[in-house]
């Protein structure tokens, strides 16, 4: 651009006044100054005249004037070297977009005044190229690389739903996709090598959100001469949209929620054509975007794509259009680069189910040109119409058709474009079976702070599920999982972090890093899926996917491939009564009645389970979607594994019932095993699914069947007599000398408004202690990254990531015991004084203030309203609606919170502590005889027995937990 040209963009830009001495005009000329002189320098060859639009722009006048130039300026891109441009129109009051939940099959087929036409940029005049009859649906429309054929989406006669092809002039109508009952077929994009891939509900699932009422759509690949048909998908919830990326990859929308909230998991996955290196491209783990529509890659640049932004319920696939960019990042909001218009304005990562109900412009179908400029769907405003437009990175947009009465859609250039490279397949049909490499299991966050060597061996279980017209948060468990779970077995780990291992191909499968007593460290709330004779590879436990494996050798590379270990006895679904209730028999029934088996069932579940589960942490139907801490559902977070380590009046489980209990809890305390246990199975679809995966997935498989397990005694054994009384404290009587010369309190200034109080606790051996617990202000000021995060709620519907635990006067939690320690010797520096964690003893004298009672302020029946954040009624607010109000609490006392409270809310102890019983457990410096540390006082999550002055439970040094954070004590040079 030369000088002349960048002086008048300068000026604009800038925001000088278009002329000297009058007032600015109603218009943005921002914009269109900046899009002018970007396609002057992207096109100095073929964009000559910006210098004079320029010009021009800086002369206008009137709104007319800048209407005429915008258009002249913005439709002289050089990327619009096309006059025909594909289109869907359809009438205005029946746009024939699914709900966001849905897929075509929930559509009326016909009923619409639609049909494909060919728009002319040239004459704004658009024909119709293919008019279906008896009012049908016509669109999904995609045109072959060549531009010589396309395929669409439309009912047949009998009302389902298939895939058509058309020869580019509009004739040699085509079904391509086979007559199948019960089966529909839709949304289908053409590879590189001439075949396609499409949406089939053979799939035989049910939206589980909505009791199965809305039948899942999958990937299936049809060959290039249309002669075999093969599944590709094996997935929980729908995938939408397949297309191809630049490099031959296949990009699509996926659906899911096992253990994750339902209304944000639309994410991006991309997949080679024969389904191999399934994996997430955008939005794994993330609140935001909701839901990913209508994506599309940038010609001629890696990695970058558009898609439409939407929510849940609310409006229906439309919303914001967004570019995003994965190199950036892939969650949340990072890797965005504009939300369009929106130029130079940061875009948030807003939670919210109706996400853009409010928004407009709102767009849909957006067909990228370049990375800055967009062929697009577009209803500027609520009273406007959807037409085609030309928009940009810079905030312009120019219309290009509208028609009254009618929405303009699937804006495509009809004209040839690049065909991407031809991936060759990389399966074996004649394989059952894959290949999983695992490169480091503790590379990635998710296993951050483990150390090596913690990890013996990797769980592998699969997922069963829901049939159509079944399915829901409350039917495989009570608050536990969508869907069934099938256990496959174990593999090992080696002291390296390496595994190598077979797993069956075609099967949705979950993984599951597992500790020397075999509980989970992590779970995984997803899926992969391999192909036939594929090898899949993985970096490590939740690694970020713009990480690569590290180089260094591991011992699976020299290892051949192991075979999975099955869990006592053959592949099946998980079921409380078969697996669990022998634990019970064998250790419980004796005593307790309530766990006998073959009791009536409660609502459809098994007696025994009703009675259990609620002494067990879960995940639940939907927990929090951004990635959990190591151990955070770890099996010790519950109270029946905590109760059970401690004793029990003598209960000893053997290795076998310790493995089948945390199994159960691992796999988010499910109780049926199959979808029949629960109810019967409609319409004949158990017959339905198996006979599609035989015919598309080449394998047979019927989860409903029960096999014959190796039988194991259920003779109750009693229990050995114990006692489980914890020794008494030791004596820490207070002599007559214990306070001369020391001041009652003392405060700590640690910066930024932050305070430290200590009080003096009386004792042979005086120490101060903290007053109130470390409250996240004061620890961020030693870990500013530190997020002590929300405490899950259970049940489904969940709008945001549950009750929050991150306020500054709240007590830090999810801190191990080694940053606990580290943050003492961080004060300890700052303040030239010496601070630790207490030891249980200084911490249960303190505690007690003198009182020989279980709690400070008396017995564990009392009333502790004023004094204690336990369990109560509030936590009621943790299941909400149709969940049963399982969680132990003691109902009939309301402490104000649901979750931890902000320190100093109740009354002190006598030595002026505050929340020594509840809010957050503490730990302390003392060590239990198996190497975990001690943690004291309960919390906000256990009833008053669980939170005395002598409660404890251990945990591991290096384990965050959900409800435990810690105080400090100060101690004094020993006094002579």
């Amino acid at each position: 651009m030369n000088r002349y040209a960048k002086r008048y963009a300068t000026m604009i830009i800038g925001g000088a006044l278009w002329l000297a001495g009058q007032t600015a005009p109603a218009f943005e000329t921002n914009a269109l100054a900046r899009a002018i002189e970007d396609l002057s320098a992207s096109f100095p060859a073929h964009y000559t005249q910006g210098a004079d639009f320029l010009k021009q722009l800086a002369a206008v006048r009137t709104e007319a004037e800048f209407a005429a130039l915008e258009r002249k300026a913005l439709l002289a891109n050089p990327l619009l070297d096309f006059d025909q441009v594909l289109v869907v129109r359809r009438g205005a009051d029946k746009l024939a977009l699914p709900q966001n939940w849905q897929g075509n099959c929930a559509l009326p087929p016909k009923g619409y005044r639609n049909d494909i036409a060919v728009l002319s940029l040239s004459n704004g005049v658009a024909r119709a190229l293919f008019t279906p009859t008896n009012g049908v649906f016509v669109g999904d429309v995609d045109l072959d690389f060549d531009a010589d054929k396309l395929l669409f989406s439309m009912p047949d006669d009998a009302g389902n739903w298939h895939v058509w092809e058309l020869v580019a002039n509009g004739a040699g109508l085509k079904k391509v996709t086979p007559d199948e009952p019960m089966i529909d077929q839709y949304d289908a994009c053409y590879l590189p090598d001439g075949g396609i891939i499409f949406n089939s509900t053979a799939a035989v699932a049910g939206v589980p959100c909505v009791g199965g009422g809305t039948v899942v759509a999958n990937l299936f690949r049809m060959s290039a001469d249309r002669s075999t048909i093969r599944r590709l998908c094996f997935d929980q919830e729908h995938n939408w949209c397949p297309t191809v990326l630049n490099d031959g990859r296949i990009l699509y929308t996926r659906w899911e929620y096992t253990d994750t909230p339902h209304y944000f998991t639309r994410l991006l996955f991309s997949m080679n054509p024969d389904g191999t290196t399934q994996s997430a491209y955008y939005g794994s783990n993330s609140y935001w975007p909701n839901s990913i529509f209508y994506a599309r890659p940038i010609p001629g640049v890696a990695g970058k794509v558009v898609g439409i932004v939407s929510g849940h319920h609310g409006v229906t696939r439309m919303g914001d259009l967004i570019l995003f960019d994965p190199g950036f990042g892939r969650n949340e909001s990072a890797g965005v680069v504009q939300r369009i218009p929106g130029f130079g304005k940061k875009v948030e990562p807003v939670i919210k189910d109706q996400l853009v109900d409010d928004v407009w412009p709102k767009f849909l179908h957006p067909y990228p040109l370049s990375a800055k400029y967009f062929l697009v769907s577009c209803k500027p405003g609520p009273h406007e119409k959807w037409g085609i437009y030309l928009v940009d990175v810079f905030d312009n947009r120019v219309r290009l058709y509208d028609e009254p009465g009618m929405a303009i859609l699937e804006p495509i250039p009809f004209r040839k474009t690049v065909r991407p490279p031809v991936i060759p397949d990389r399966v074996n049909l004649d394989e059952k079976e894959a290949t999983v490499y695992l490169n480091d299991v503790y590379t990635g966050p998710g296993l951050a702070g483990v150390p090596r060597g913690t990890v013996t061996k990797l769980r592998v279980y699969t997922y069963h599920f829901a049939y159509p017209g079944m399915g829901g948060h409350i039917n495989v468990g009570i608050d536990g999982p969508w869907d069934v779970r099938r256990l496959l077995g174990t593999v090992p780990v080696n002291a390296d972090g390496s595994a190598s291992f077979k797993v069956p191909a075609n099967m949705p499968l979950a993984l599951q890093p597992l500790d020397k007593d075999g509980q989970a460290l992590q779970i995984m709330r997803s899926w992969f899926t391999a192909m036939p004779g594929e090898s899949v590879t993985c970096a490590g436990c939740h690694e970020k996917q713009n990480t690569t494996p590290p180089s260094r050798p591991n011992k699976a590379v020299l290892q051949k491939p192991v075979t999975i270990t099955p869990w006592y006895g053959p592949f099946r679904g998980f079921s409380f009564t078969r697996e669990v209730q022998p634990v019970l028999d064998r250790n419980c029934t004796g005593c307790h009645s309530q766990f006998a088996a073959n009791q009536p069932k409660i609502g459809g579940f098994t007696r025994s389970y009703f009675a259990l589960h609620p002494f067990v942490r879960r995940p639940g139907p939907e927990s929090d979607y951004h990635m959990p801490k190591p151990y955070e559902y770890h099996a010790s977070t519950s109270e029946l594994v905590q109760m059970l380590r401690q004793g029990h009046h003598g209960v000893r489980l053997d290795k076998e019932d310790w493995d089948r209990l945390t199994t159960w809890i691992d796999l988010n305390v499910p109780d049926h095993g199959t979808w029949g246990e629960h109810h019967s199975i409609p319409a004949n679809m158990e017959t339905l699914r198996r006979d599609m995966l035989k015919k598309y997935a080449q394998m047979d498989d019927n989860p409903e069947v029960i096999p014959e397990t190796p039988a194991r005694s259920t003779k109750f054994v009693p229990p050995a007599a114990t006692s489980q009384e914890k020794p008494a404290v030791k004596d820490w009587s207070v002599d007559a000398r214990w306070g001369q010369g020391l001041a009652p309190e003392m405060k700590f200034d640690l910066g930024e408004g932050k305070v430290m109080e200590l009080v003096l606790i009386p004792a042979k051996k005086p120490f101060y202690m903290g007053r109130f617990e470390v409250v996240n202000a004061q620890y961020r000021l030693f870990d500013p990254d530190h997020d002590s995060g929300y405490v899950q709620i259970f049940n489904k519907d969940r709008t945001a990531r549950g009750v929050p635990v991150n306020g500054a006067a709240q007590p830090v939690v999810r801190v191990t015991w080694q940053e606990a320690s580290a943050f003492c010797a961080w004060l300890s520096k700052k303040t030239g004084n010496k601070f630790k964690l207490p030891d249980e003893d200084q911490w249960e004298w303190a505690c007690r203030a003198g009182k020989a009672t279980p709690m400070w302020y008396g017995e564990t029946n009392a009333d502790f309203a004023t004094f204690a954040n336990l369990a109560d009624t509030n936590l009621a607010e943790l299941t909400p609606g149709n969940s049963p109000k399982w969680i132990p609490a003691i109902r009939t006392v309301d402490d104000g919170v649901a979750a931890t409270a902000g320190v100093g809310r109740y009354l002190p102890n006598p030595w002026g502590l505050y929340d020594m019983h509840g809010n957050a457990a503490e730990w302390t410096s003392s060590v239990t005889r198996e190497g975990e540390r001690i943690c004291r006082g309960g919390s906000f999550y256990d009833r008053p027995k669980r939170a005395t002055a002598s409660s404890y439970r251990g945990y591991l040094p290096f384990q965050p937990v959900f409800d435990v954070g810690f105080r400090v004590i100060m101690e004094l040079p020993d006094r002579k």
